[in-house]
């Protein structure tokens, strides 16, 4: 039976070879006439036949033409008499899809039968794992937290580059100062400075009721701000103000794309509310 699994080894690994070439005549060798794959995108109940098998595979060429990969990492074989399956991990995916997860894998499982002293596949199996669960959601939701924390200790430390860290190149930030938005990072560290700079001695900075959200690569963070600094004349100020903020992930870590800070306006006196207390 060695060389049986030799022999598929090598069909399927043509195969592969044959997709990553988009060569399509390549893809539908050695596949039976009424093939059944189940794929990741739908129909539910599967590809049936190999005309519905043909062309279900444009539009994957089309999209790997834009630089995904398809890469067996594993391949494992057993065959009997006139039956025969095997089960790959693949590495299937852009380059920012892998960037952002290395260890994601495309499984793939095939059934085979020999006819006519040939091994031709009958059916295919390919899935991605879920991996939005509510474990996944909570450890993303706590490297979010994990950011805030980081910039409450750089604040304290008054490390402008530390706060700067987790902050996107292309940030737009609507802070409680004019003008109306400060766009880039460049322009986020300049209101740093001035605020770190602002202050005699120490400064503290925290948001305590912080509530996150985290859909795919997208998070949210809203709570109250509250900053506790040491004046230049010595005095304690203590402030609370509204703070949004959006972060997206990239190449594996959070970085912030957008704050929202504001403080309530007081209607009697027409100015902002920088006393309240909860």
């Amino acid at each position: 039976m060695s060389d049986d699994r030799e022999q598929i080894r090598d069909l399927i690994e043509r195969w592969a070879a044959a997709v990553r070439r988009a060569d399509l005549d390549g893809v539908l060798a050695d596949r039976s006439a009424d093939i059944v794959m189940f794929d990741v995108p739908p129909p539910a109940d599967g590809v049936r036949g190999i005309d519905a098998y043909r062309d279900a595979w444009p539009p994957f060429l089309a999209w790997q033409a834009g630089g995904a990969v398809f890469e067996i990492v594993s391949l494992d074989v057993t065959a009997g008499e006139d039956a025969a399956f095997a089960h790959a991990l693949l590495r299937c995916g852009t380059p920012d899809d892998l960037a952002r997860d290395p260890g994601a894998r495309l499984r793939l499982t095939f059934g085979l039968r020999r006819q006519d002293g040939r091994w031709f596949v009958t059916h295919e199996h390919h899935s991605f794992p879920i991996t939005s669960g509510p474990r996944d959601t909570a450890a993303e939701e706590g490297a979010v937290r994990a950011v805030h924390e980081v910039w409450s200790d750089r604040t304290a430390a008054k490390d402008l580059e530390g706060l700067l860290r987790d902050i996107a190149p292309d940030v737009v930030s609507y802070e409680h100062e004019t003008p109306l938005a400060y766009v880039g990072r460049d322009e986020v560290r300049e209101v740093c400075r001035r605020g770190l700079e602002s202050t005699g001695g120490a400064v503290h900075l925290d948001v305590p009721d912080l509530s996150v959200r985290v859909g795919g690569d997208i998070a949210v963070a809203w709570g109250i701000n509250h900053v506790r600094a040491e004046g230049p004349d010595g005095e304690t100020v203590e402030t609370r103000s509204r703070g949004t903020r959006v972060f997206q992930k990239r190449d594996g870590a959070w970085l912030m794309i957008h704050q929202h800070l504001s403080f309530p306006l007081d209607p009697m006196t027409g100015k902002a509310a920088t006393d309240l207390r909860p």
